[in-house]
């Protein structure tokens, strides 16, 4: 496999990572400006689940976001460093 390529994987649950690391700048149902990169968002529960997940409300940013190799490495602390350089690298663009 390539080093760059990106396999589909299913999401570790309880790890968050996509919903703390980067910044959401559209409304959120309890955040209506989004919110910041490193933010919790309030719609994680005590366990780091989605309460809006499968629901019509979820930020169409956050439906989109796909699991990856690439993105959720092989650790919780490995999602949320590449999302964390992720969203400065996009920052400095």
């Amino acid at each position: 496999m390539a080093k760059n390529s990106v396999v589909a994987l299913n999401c570790r649950i309880g790890c968050a990572a996509c919903c703390i690391a980067p910044s959401i700048s559209s409304a959120i149902p309890g955040m209506a400006n989004g919110k910041a990169a490193g933010e919790r968002c309030v719609q994680l529960t005590m366990d780091n689940r989605c309460r809006l997940f499968g629901q019509p409300d979820r930020p169409s940013v956050c439906s989109s976001l796909r699991p990856s190799l690439e993105m959720c490495g092989k650790s919780d602390m490995e999602a949320m460093e590449y999302l964390l350089q992720l969203e400065c690298a996009t920052r400095t663009e």
